[in-house]
């Protein structure tokens, strides 16, 4: 795979990530606070459990977003470089 092809499927995988409205909501709230762990995420979503873990991995996935765990609690924070990263090439398209 080219450097293109790879920067091409990480776009797409961070432009799907941002294409839901809970994980665009967990990335918003985000950049308001330094980190969160997946129980601020169930509350601010509403979502169950597994449905939570299935939007962190998508996000973390994605690599806009990294966790790390610590004992029982999953600690969320943005990537502010594959965030910065998405944002050139998206003001690249205009």
């Amino acid at each position: 795979m080219t450097d293109t092809n790879m920067e091409l499927r990480s776009i797409e995988k961070a432009t799907s990530a941002i294409a839901d409205k809970y994980r665009l909501s967990i990335l918003m709230q985000l950049a308001k606070q330094e980190t969160m762990t997946s129980s601020d995420v169930q509350e601010l979503t509403g979502l169950s459990q597994p449905c939570v873990s299935h939007h962190v991995k998508q996000l973390t996935d994605s690599g806009l977003v990294e966790a790390q765990k610590e004992g029982r609690n999953l600690f969320l924070r943005l990537n502010k470089p594959a965030l910065q990263e998405l944002g050139e090439f998206l003001k690249n398209l205009g």
